[in-house]
């Protein structure tokens, strides 16, 4: 018996005689097929194998791995992916070859050496190049106490030495390194010695540090006009605004603000990042209009909670900070990373 009118032939598509979608006429490409296509699934291996999954690092995820004889890896839970994601940040690779951060304050004891230690440190224990700190504070800086010392040369010595530089060798024997990897070179214990370290000497050191680092973080004196800020500014790719949760630290957070804003450097408070310091589990002030504030007027805010080993004020060890702590800095690292991949205008 003959197909009643309404059956379609087998391979064809209902409501065209010619298979095709209605209104298209024969030869026309349909559009949709233009506009849409199935989803493709990248052939990576950590999309097509099971075992590619990261190995559990605590928790009841290591457990059941650990029970399964490591074969079944329980899905990752959201602040494990987050963490993921915030690590992913903070490796990001440098655009440019070299990325300068600048970490300042215009008020002291706020806690600046403490947060250029240890974002460095963070970013140094999570990406595979060289990262170093190096302490430009025109009187008797404390970021050589911040690591062991392996040395007792300091930027002053390696200036003198710097024509003779042509290794990475020779200029890590001026610097110390942490259990983190990173590298501090420290300044000058006497005041009247480093005091005479100015622009141009700044220029020449991270002239040096360039070829042999990836990324250098400085710690920058607490004043706007001493000799070396003005050059460290002009070289920084981003800075760091440290301050404390108090009305006094919070004002002259916004001065330096308003200052960069006023002599040339917009872009850099712009894409400023502010930490906000040794933040006490009770305060007086409000953290979330504290918070709005500066996240109006620059990239990105980081509460950096109180924690009893920085305030010993001596090395700064990742393995002793309580796990909120070290959370914060690994936004902070993140946050920081986010910039590596540009490629910086600024003067070189």
């Amino acid at each position: 018996m003959p197909p009643s009118p309404s059956t379609s032939p087998p391979g064809s598509s209902s409501g065209s005689p010619s298979g095709l979608p209605p209104g298209t006429r024969p030869g026309e490409r349909p559009e949709a097929q233009t506009e849409t296509g199935p989803e493709t699934i990248p052939l990576t291996a950590e999309h097509l194998l099971t075992n590619r999954r990261p190995e559990p690092s605590g928790g009841w995820r290591r457990l059941v791995w650990l029970l399964s004889g490591k074969r079944f890896i329980p899905a990752e839970s959201a602040a494990e992916m987050e963490r993921r994601t915030l690590i992913a940040h903070a490796q990001t690779p440098v655009a440019n070859g070299h990325h300068r951060i600048a970490v300042m304050s215009l008020k002291g004891g706020v806690g600046k050496t403490t947060t250029t230690a240890a974002l460095g440190n963070t970013l140094a224990s999570l990406r595979g190049d060289r990262v170093i700190a190096i302490d430009a504070n025109p009187d008797r800086g404390t970021l050589g106490l911040k690591v062991r010392s392996e040395t007792a040369a300091t930027i002053r010595t390696l200036l003198a030495e710097a024509p003779h530089i042509a290794r990475y060798a020779e200029a890590r024997a001026f610097t110390s390194q942490s259990p983190a990897r990173l590298e501090v070179l420290a300044s000058d214990t006497d005041p009247a010695v480093s005091e005479a370290f100015g622009a141009e000497d700044y220029r020449t050191v991270t002239g040096l540090i360039e070829r042999y680092y990836s990324i250098c973080i400085t710690d920058c004196g607490t004043g706007l006009l001493h000799g070396a800020m003005g050059a460290t500014l002009e070289l920084a790719d981003q800075i760091v605004l440290v301050t404390m949760v108090a009305v006094d630290g919070a004002n002259s957070a916004g001065a330096t603000l308003d200052w960069l804003n006023a002599h040339g450097h917009a872009d850099l408070a712009r894409n400023a990042i502010v930490v906000l310091n040794a933040v006490e589990p009770k305060t007086e002030v409000d953290l979330t209009l504290l918070e709005r504030h500066f996240a109006a007027r620059c990239r990105a805010v980081i509460r950096v909670p109180y924690d009893p080993h920085l305030k010993e004020g001596a090395e700064v060890d990742l393995t002793r900070l309580r796990p909120a702590t070290r959370g914060a800095y690994l936004r902070l690292a993140a946050a920081a990373g986010q910039a590596f991949g540009l490629h910086s205008s600024r003067s070189r």
